[in-house]
Order: C-alpha cells, then structure tokens, then sequence
C-alpha cells in the first residue's frame, strides 16, 4: 500500500508481537505479527516499512509479506480494501513515483521493459536506463544547449557588448556536436528493437527440404511434426528462442511450391508473405538434389533481403555445395548443415551473430535506445537542430535563432516527460501490470 493513509489502514489490521508506534517504528525496517479480521488471525506476515519521503512512490508504503496461496493472499486484500485502501491502477505505484519527481519518463519506461524482457541482455538494457544512464547523456545534451543559450541571451538583451562572433561560432560547434550525440542514439534503436523484438527470422523452402527440422533442432524439442510426406506444415508456426542473448523470432513456414488445393495456397501465401516482412530469411535448399525451379523462386524472395542459404541433409551424398555460383550470387552467407542429426546448426548461430553484428555492441558502455516512443522523439529532436542549422547558415537575427534551439530544448524535454501530455503519461502507464 502507499499513500498518507496506508500506516492507519495498515493498523486496523496488523498485530505487531512487540507493539511500537508508528512514530517509533523507523524507515526501511521490518516488522513480525499477524493480519487480523477482529479477533480471528487471518496469517502470520512480516511487514516492511517504508517513510516518506524515502520509499519507492515518495509517500508512506508498506509491504504486507504473507504465506503464499490464493485464499490467504486474497483475505489479506478483501480486508485492504475493507479498510480504506483502493486497488491501484495499471503502472499506478511507478506513475507516482514519475509525477512525484522520484524518477523521468525514461527511467519509468524501463520498469516496464525489465518487467517483460525476454533475454538477459534486454533485462540488463532495462536495467542500464532504470539507473539512469539515458536521463544523463540526455540531461549532459541540455547542459551544452544551455551553455550556449546564456551567451544568446546576452547578445540579444546586451547588444552593445561584441561577443557575436564568438557566440555564432559557439553555436555552430553546439549544433554539429547535439547532432552527432541525438543520430548515435538514433542509430542504436535498429541494435534496441532487435534486443527488445527479437530478429524476425522466416524459415522458408519447398516441401521436405528440412524446415520443420531446423526448428526443432533450434528448439531442442519436437515443435513441429516432422514426415517424409510433403506439404505437412500447411499454417506457419512461431517460436521464441535466445542466442547469445538476442532473442530469435522463428517462423517456419508452409513448404513453397505450386499449391494442389486451397489450404494449402493460403499457407503458401501466408508464407511469401511473412518472408517479405522478416529481419531475416533462411532459405533451405535439399543440397541431396540439383537446383530446381521451385528452390530458384525461393532464392528470389530471399534475394533482396538478409539471408542465409543453408544446404540441409549434408550428412548424406551432396550434388550442391556452399561454393555453387547460382547460390552465392543470392547471398554470401551459406551453411552446410544437418537438421535431422543436429550438425552445423552453431555455424548458423554464428552467420546470424555475424550478419547482425550482434557481438559489436557493447552492452556495458554502449547506450541502445529500445523505445519507439523515445526514439521519435530524438528524431524528432534531430530534426529541429537540422532547422536551427539552416537558419544559422542564413544569418538570422539572435532572437530568432534562440526561438530554434528552444524548440530542440523542448523536443529533449519530451524525451525525459518533463514537457509531456496526460495522455502520453496514461498511455504509457496502461501497460503496466497491477502492483507495479
């Protein structure tokens, strides 16, 4: 519970073993006891203590810690709520510690990313903003506006004084280096919305040629049913797997040929469809066979895309290899491989990795923006320096170009929520689970 009432409350229905006052009873310390319905003992908990304005939301919190169980846990609310207390809204605890001043925008937003992280290393980017490494670098960009801005502001009220070659060549400089800093942190979105969203992976190839395998040899698992019977996978199937710490979103897909009935024309559709949409295509040729046409329409969608061409079935008699020039012209990245005896597939893990350039980020030092929301914004940041550029070149007026850069202050303020609207604010929090 938190809020000015939540201690009263709290002491309707808590038997402290060792009786002390609230008064008494000290901040970030525990206390024994039973939750009581009258004089019936509901469990035996332990509360945590929490005193403004050092707690979680900025106000009176406490924490009741019970046994677990449905039955407990939910008596213990029923006679919460019986008492004064409200149920929270999505994201409301985390909503008041943003409107209290306790953390920005940027540092709420991660809460939310650590809660769903699919990976480690998307965790620890949650992480990494939740202490405040964004707000900083966003908090230092401001600083050099500002700097700037004083020696604007001084030429435009003082304009007897003869600091306006200085001031233009300081605003130059401040412009080129805000710009440089606002595209690195734009350029690290396409890195943060493959740590955030996985890499849309889309496994494709005509009937029988191992797709279904591959997938349960990534798997570790029997995910899809796998026959000598062509055509079985007629829908596609989607799997979530960790690599090196990025998430991998698998998509097997029907096999690609011309259909013998309605299904299966549909999953077919369905899966030249999702090829064209994916990160990546793993394109799987049977290197048992020569090159047929139905594999050369298949390397056509993988053409113009990120793919890899793996040659499945490379534990038996191959007819093809990674040095054929009709495959390499399709792409460079070609693996040999066996799904079916679970050979070659770290090679693959490997291209991936490669292609990605997913062991050049530095997830210790490097800032990634994971955030379409935050990264609107300093694009939209990015834009509004660009302008301020533009007129600078044009020699405009002092009191003109300071309107500019206040418009890039204000873009920066909206990054951090410090210039936000309320439906932004709730947009953002209704994603949040209760209690959090």
């Amino acid at each position: 519970m938190s809020g000015n009432n939540c201690f009263e409350i709290l002491e309707k229905i808590f038997k402290q073993k060792k009786e002390k006052p609230i008064e008494e009873i000290r901040g970030y310390s525990i206390k024994y006891g039973n939750i009581v319905d009258g004089k019936e003992i509901v469990d035996e908990v332990l509360v945590s203590y929490f005193k403004e304005p050092k707690s979680y939301t900025t106000e009176n919190m406490c924490e009741i810690n019970s046994h677990g169980g449905n039955i407990v846990v939910k008596k213990i609310l029923e006679l919460c709520l019986k008492n004064g207390a409200v149920l929270a809204e999505p994201g409301e605890f985390t909503k008041k510690a943003f409107l209290n001043g306790r953390i920005d925008l940027l540092q709420a937003e991660a809460v939310i990313d650590i809660i769903n992280a699919k990976s480690e290393r998307e965790a620890k980017t949650g992480i990494k903003q939740l202490e405040g490494y964004l707000s900083k670098e966003i908090l230092d960009i401001k600083k050099e506006i500002m700097d700037v801005m004083v020696n604007l502001e001084v030429s435009i009220d003082y304009p007897e004084y003869d600091v306006e070659d200085v001031t233009k060549r300081q605003i130059r400089e401040m412009l080129e280096n805000i710009e440089s800093r606002l595209k690195r942190l734009e350029k690290s979105f396409e890195n943060g919305r493959i740590i955030k969203e996985g890499i849309k992976t889309a496994i494709i190839g005509k009937p029988n040629v191992g797709k279904s395998s591959l997938l349960n040899a990534i798997l570790k698992e029997e995910r899809a049913i796998v026959t000598e019977i062509e055509g079985t996978t007629r829908d596609t199937i989607e799997e979530f797997v960790i690599i090196n710490g990025i998430p991998l979103k698998l998509i097997d897909t029907a096999g690609i040929r011309k259909a013998k009935d309605k299904v299966e024309k549909i999953g077919i559709d369905k899966s030249k469809e999702i090829a064209s949409s994916a990160d990546l295509v793993i394109a799987i040729i049977d290197s048992t066979r020569d090159i047929c046409k139905e594999d050369r329409d298949i390397l056509k969608i993988a053409k113009n895309k990120k793919s890899i061409i793996v040659l499945n079935k490379a534990d038996l008699e191959n007819k093809i290899n990674e040095n054929n020039e009709e495959l390499q012209d399709i792409s460079k990245h070609i693996v040999k491989i066996s799904a079916l005896k679970n050979e070659g597939i770290e090679d693959l893990y490997k291209e991936i990795l490669e292609m990605f350039n997913i062991n050049e980020i530095n997830f210790d030092n490097d800032l990634i923006i994971t955030n379409v929301r935050q990264k609107e914004n300093i694009s939209k940041a990015i834009k509004s320096v660009q302008k301020a550029k533009d007129v600078e070149i044009e020699n405009v007026p002092f009191d003109i170009m300071a309107i500019f850069i206040k418009n890039i202050m204000e873009d920066l303020a909206s990054i951090t929520g410090e210039v936000v609207s309320e439906d932004i604010i709730n947009e953002i929090f209704s994603r949040f689970c209760l209690g959090k």
